[in-house]
């Protein structure tokens, strides 16, 4: 992929998924924020950007993919693929933080004073809003995208929705994106980048292997459908109509 200077984070990160790992090295928003220019990202990070694009190249040469391009499959394999792994994945690890999070939150703030002030309310928070978040993408969303990539399959017009344009659910899902990355951003600070003290039992250093897993997930979870799916959902849309 040629860059630009107007090529985008997300742009880079649909082409290729070894991009990403140089992303998240970089500390470099390639799914919510991911909308803007790398140069203009590096530039307010105060990064190198031909140093970033040199990586970038040699990640591209060096590690190339094996897997499915998200980018040339169908719709219908990367609904499949997001809720088969994504949605599957906090179904299982999100009831699981939080069992070690009470555990350690009540221990820890006994023995040793204040600890993770602030992290139970955030967390809380972002595993009520996923669910639900997940809940309408897998019975309203989905499906509709589903059925309008069938109908243009069969060369059948686009059924009805309730909803209207697709882009209606879209851009209240991309709003709760954003909420979620603000709740990564801050389970982030309040543990000090996924930090564990040097007392820290199992359980907490548990705790913080499993909140930076679930940052790793929900970020490549959130490109997949900001940067590929959703774009490509409402130009099917708009093509068909």
């Amino acid at each position: 992929m040629r860059l630009t200077e107007t090529t985008t984070v997300a742009e880079i990160a649909a082409n290729s998924l070894a991009a990403v790992r140089v992303f998240e090295k970089h500390g470099i928003d390639y799914c919510c924020g991911g909308k803007r220019p790398l140069a203009e990202v590096c530039r307010e990070k105060g990064v190198d950007a031909r140093a970033v694009e040199r990586e970038l190249e040699a990640a591209a040469e060096g590690d190339p993919e094996t897997g499915v391009d998200w980018n040339t499959a169908s719709l219908g394999e990367l609904i499949g693929h997001i809720v088969g792994t994504h949605h599957e994945y906090l179904r299982r690890e999100m009831p699981a933080i939080q069992m070690r999070l009470d555990k350690v939150y009540r221990v820890y703030n006994q023995r040793y004073g204040p600890t993770l002030t602030g992290l139970p309310e955030v967390f809380a928070a972002l595993r009520t809003e996923l669910e639900e978040h997940t809940r309408n993408e897998e019975m309203i969303l989905f499906p509709a995208i589903a059925a309008f990539e069938a109908a243009g399959q069969s060369g059948q017009p686009l059924p009805a929705e309730p909803f209207g344009s697709v882009a209606s659910p879209i851009h209240r899902l991309e709003a709760e994106h954003e909420s979620a990355g603000r709740a990564l951003t801050r389970i982030r600070e309040i543990t000090g980048g996924f930090q564990s003290p040097e007392y820290a039992c199992v359980t907490y250093r548990a705790l913080m292997s499993g909140l930076q897993d679930l940052e790793r997930d929900l970020h490549v979870h959130i490109h997949l459908e900001n940067n590929i799916l959703f774009p490509v959902a409402q130009q099917l849309e708009a093509s068909k109509r």
